[in-house]
């Protein structure tokens, strides 16, 4: 998992530079279909990088954008009509056959659908009309890092350059792309997250919580939490955390905020400060200081969409850590495959 954390400033790089020509050629290709609306289909840790590229989708094209529930097709035999859509499939391994089978319906419906996938020759992107490979590189660790990020620059990739109509990313866009390796570099080199893993090695149940872009991050970070040291972690977003379970926000239940720039970061400081007013533990996640949470994970000062890829990075390494602490091997969490194959 140290390896594959480390990989990702790379792998950045060769996706931007290897995938950049044939991401853009896709992107094309929709712009021109002019989709109605867009349905992500995903499971795991690519459940987040979807409903990642749902809010981008949405924010950006202002197509409307939704996240599939594959039983409804797998389970319940449902065949909705997807003629007016763009089905998007993201799977690290490409390895499952609800979402394949969720592909091969929306397609029989006369919708478009997209592989975005670690696996060229994965049945997912056998099954779908066109397939970016997110060129990840073989991931050693059964939690997913690299594969993860990898996906997140990918849809930033495509959405935007469906945005251009021409495929290719605007100048700043394609700037912002470049520069992400070596902001993932500095971000890796900081050991604030290591530093404060020793904190939650006793924790029972741990909180993460962001608004907009953040919330995808919320979500991973709950995830890699659990797989990786069994901590009970819960997700919600800033917004719903309000509606409820605030109440059970105390001093012994700690809490990771993401914090960025822009308007999700924003919104995000009225939830630290009722927070606060519940004597929270609460650490921040993002480039500066908030009121409330006393300590900070810091992370560049970005575009609010390109923040995802890195604030994620020190969580990557807090799990880690969090889980050799708790003498648990992050490699190999029990009763967990690379692959899983859900109906």
């Amino acid at each position: 998992m140290t390896a594959d954390i480390n990989d990702q400033p790379e792998v950045f790089a060769r996706l931007a530079d290897g995938q950049g020509a044939a991401i853009a050629a896709v992107a094309a290709e929709i712009a021109e279909k002019r989709p109605k609306y867009v349905l992500f289909t995903a499971r795991g840790t690519s459940d987040h990088a979807a409903l990642y590229g749902a809010y981008l989708t949405e924010i950006r094209l202002g197509i409307p954008a939704a996240m599939a529930s594959p039983s409804a097709i797998t389970v319940y035999g449902a065949r909705p009509d997807l003629s007016d859509a763009l089905v998007i499939g993201v799977s690290q391994s490409g390895g499952s056959p609800d979402i394949a089978e969720v592909l091969r319906v929306a397609a029989e419906s006369g919708a478009r659908t997209l592989a975005v996938t670690n696996n060229p020759e994965s049945p997912l992107a056998a099954q779908a009309h066109r397939h970016i490979d997110v060129a990840a590189g073989h991931e050693r660790a059964v939690a997913a890092t690299k594969t993860y990020t990898a996906e997140l620059l990918a849809l930033f990739m495509l959405i935007e350059g469906i945005g251009t109509g021409t495929g290719r990313l605007a100048d700043a866009e394609a700037a912002a792309v470049a520069s992400l390796p070596e902001l993932a570099r500095t971000v890796l080199e900081d050991d604030t997250a290591e530093q404060l893993a020793p904190r939650y090695r006793f924790a029972e149940r741990l909180v993460t919580t962001g608004r907009g872009y953040a919330y995808p991050t919320a979500r991973e970070t709950a995830l890699k939490l659990m797989e990786t040291s069994y901590l009970s972690a819960l997700s919600f977003s800033g917004a719903d955390l309000l509606h409820g379970p605030l109440a059970m926000a105390d001093p012994d239940v700690p809490v990771l905020a993401i914090v960025g720039d822009g308007p999700g970061g924003e919104a995000m400081r009225e939830v630290i400060g009722r927070l606060g007013e519940r004597r929270a533990d609460v650490v921040s996640i993002g480039p500066k200081d908030v009121p409330g949470a006393p300590i900070r994970i810091p992370s560049p000062q970005v575009d609010e969409r390109l923040a995802p890829m890195l604030d994620i990075l020190p969580l990557q390494r807090l799990a880690l850590s969090l889980a050799l602490i708790r003498g648990e091997n992050p490699d190999a969490p029990r009763g967990l495959r690379k692959v899983t194959q859900t109906l």
